[in-house]
C-alpha cells in the first residue's frame, strides 16, 4: 500500500507553494477564497498519492469528504471552540467560516482531480497498446 511515487509528491510541493504564496500575498475577492479551496483539494490528493496506493475514486472520494467535514467544522466555530480563534495560522488551515460556494471549489476540484486521472489513465493504456504493437512488429519481422 505505501510506494513513494516521486511525479505526485513534486505536484503537491508545488500546490503547497502555490497555496502558501496565495495566503500570504494576496488579498482578493476569488483567487484566495475560491481558487485557493480549488487547489487545496487538489493538494491534499496528490500529497496522499504520493505516498499511499489507493483506488482514485476511492482517494478522490475520501479526499472531498475530508473537506466537507472541515466546512463542517467552521459552520460549528470549530476554532474558537479550541481557542484558536485568534491564531493567524489555524485562520489560514482551517478556515474560520462556513460557506457553501466553498463545498462547490471543493467538489469542482475533485471533478478536476478526476478528469486528470481519466486523461492519464488513457494516455496510459494508449501509451501500453503502441508499445505491445511494436514490439509485435519486431517479432514479426525477426
Amino acid at each position: 500500500m505505501f510506494k513513494l511515487r516521486w511525479k505526485y509528491l513534486v505536484v503537491a510541493i508545488l500546490l503547497f507553494v502555490v497555496e502558501v504564496l496565495i495566503a500570504v500575498y494576496v488579498n482578493d475577492n476569488f483567487v484566495r477564497p475560491y481558487f485557493g479551496d480549488f487547489l487545496v483539494v487538489i493538494l491534499i490528493y496528490y500529497f496522499i498519492r504520493a505516498f499511499l496506493k489507493i483506488p482514485v475514486n476511492l482517494l478522490a472520494i475520501s479526499v472531498l469528504l475530508f473537506a466537507y467535514l472541515v466546512e463542517v467544522l467552521q459552520y460549528f466555530k470549530f476554532i474558537k471552540l479550541l481557542g484558536l480563534q485568534h491564531s493567524r495560522l489555524a485562520n489560514i488551515i482551517l478556515g474560520n467560516s462556513f460557506q457553501w460556494i466553498d463545498i462547490v471549489a471543493y467538489t469542482l476540484g475533485i471533478l478536476f482531480i478526476l478528469l486528470i486521472e481519466k486523461m492519464a489513465s488513457g494516455q496510459a493504456k494508449k501509451d501500453t497498446i503502441e508499445r505491445q504493437s511494436r514490439a509485435k512488429e519486431r517479432r514479426d519481422i525477426s
